[in-house]
C-alpha cells in the first residue's frame, strides 16, 4: 500500500507519521501540493512527484497546504478534489479543510449542529464592522479569517479598536469575547481522530490568548465527565474532518465554548505531555479504515468515498 503525505515543510511530526505507516508496511511518498501538477495527457489527469505517469496512491494524509495566491490555493485544494473523483480516500478531504479554513464557515457549521460557540459576524468593509461593534454590548474578538496559531487577534473594546480594511483585506471576523478568569487564562486543546480523542492538553499562560506559539504552557488533561471529548468529537464531525485539533473554552462559571477546528493541526505541544504517540495513532486509524472500506461494497459507500 502506498501513502502519500502531502507536506511543504517535512518535520519531526511528518516523518513520524512516515515512519509509522512504514512500519505497519506501508510504503510513504511526500510531496507538496504545489508539487503536484494537472496533466490530461496523463491516465489519471494528474502528475504526482515519484509516482510512475498516472500512477495513484492508496491514500492521501494532508498535513499541511503552504499559504499562496488565491490562484495557487484554488488550484492545490483542486488536486485534493480531483483524487477523491479519482477515488483516493484524502484524510482530510478538501471540503473539510476549506471549512475549517475559513473560521466564518466553521462557525456557521458548529451554529448549525447546535454545538456551544460564541456569537460570530463575519462581514465587509470598515462600515458594516463597527455597526457590529455598535450594536454590542461586551469586547469582541477580531481574527483574521485564514490565520493559525494566534497571530493577528485583537480585543475589540470600541469602534476605535477596529483596524482599517487594508490591514484585515475589507474582511472582519468578529467573535463575541468569552469572559474568564486570568490570568493565568485556560483554554482546551483536544486532538480527534476518527471519531476517537486521543489526546487532550490544558494551556495555561498569563496571555489571555493561549497558543503555545505565544507562550502558553502545555499541560496534559483527562476529562472526569467527558464532556470535552463528546464536544471535540462532534466539532470535527460538523467539519467532516477526518482528524481535528478542536480548541474549546471554559468561561467564568465553566460552561465550554468551542472555538475553532483545525484541520491542519500541529501536536509538538501536546505530544510533549501525553503519553500516546499521535503520529502512530493517525496511522493506526487511517490503515483502519482503509481495511473497512476495502471490505465494503462499493454501492454501501458515501458518495464522496465512491466517486
Amino acid at each position: 500500500m502506498k501513502v502519500l503525505v502531502v507536506n511543504d515543510i517535512v518535520t519531526n511530526r511528518s516523518r513520524g507519521l512516515a515512519v509509522a505507516l512504514e512500519r505497519r508496511g506501508c510504503e510513504t511518498v511526500t510531496a507538496a501540493l504545489s508539487e503536484i501538477g494537472f496533466d490530461t495527457g496523463s491516465p489519471s489527469g494528474l502528475a504526482i512527484p515519484s509516482l510512475g505517469a498516472g500512477e495513484l496512491p492508496d491514500a492521501v494524509l494532508v498535513r499541511s497546504v503552504a499559504a499562496g495566491s488565491f490562484e495557487a490555493i484554488t488550484r492545490r485544494l483542486g488536486v485534493l478534489h480531483a483524487l477523491a473523483r479519482l477515488g483516493v480516500p484524502v484524510w482530510n478531504s478538501a471540503q473539510a479543510i476549506e471549512r475549517c479554513v475559513d473560521k466564518s464557515m466553521t462557525t456557521f457549521l458548529l451554529q448549525r449542529a447546535g454545538l456551544p460557540t460564541p456569537a460570530t459576524f463575519a462581514v465587509e468593509g470598515l462600515d458594516a464592522a463597527q455597526a457590529i461593534v455598535a450594536h454590542e454590548a461586551g469586547s469582541l474578538v477580531l481574527k483574521p479569517l485564514f490565520g493559525a496559531q494566534g497571530r493577528g487577534i485583537r480585543l475589540v473594546r470600541s469602534t476605535e479598536d477596529l483596524p482599517p480594511e487594508e490591514d484585515v483585506s475589507g474582511v472582519y471576523y468578529l467573535q463575541r469575547y468569552v469572559p474568564r478568569p486570568g490570568p493565568p487564562f485556560r483554554d482546551y486543546r483536544v486532538f480527534v481522530c476518527a471519531d476517537r480523542v486521543l489526546a487532550m492538553m490544558l494551556r495555561r499562560g498569563d496571555d489571555w490568548i493561549t497558543n503555545i506559539n505565544r507562550g502558553a504552557t502545555p499541560e496534559g488533561l483527562v476529562s472526569h465527565d467527558g464532556e470535552l471529548e463528546k464536544l471535540a468529537i462532534a466539532a470535527a464531525r460538523a467539519v467532516g474532518a477526518d482528524f481535528a485539533g478542536v480548541d474549546i473554552l471554559p468561561d467564568a462559571e465553566g460552561r465550554l465554548f468551542i472555538l475553532e477546528v483545525n484541520s491542519m493541526p500541529a501536536w509538538s505541544g501536546l505530544q510533549s505531555v501525553v503519553a500516546v504517540d499521535i503520529a502512530d495513532a493517525i496511522a493506526e486509524a487511517l490503515l483502519d479504515f482503509l481495511a473497512v472500506r476495502a471490505d465494503t461494497p462499493a454501492s454501501l459507500l458515501p458518495a464522496s468515498a465512491a466517486c
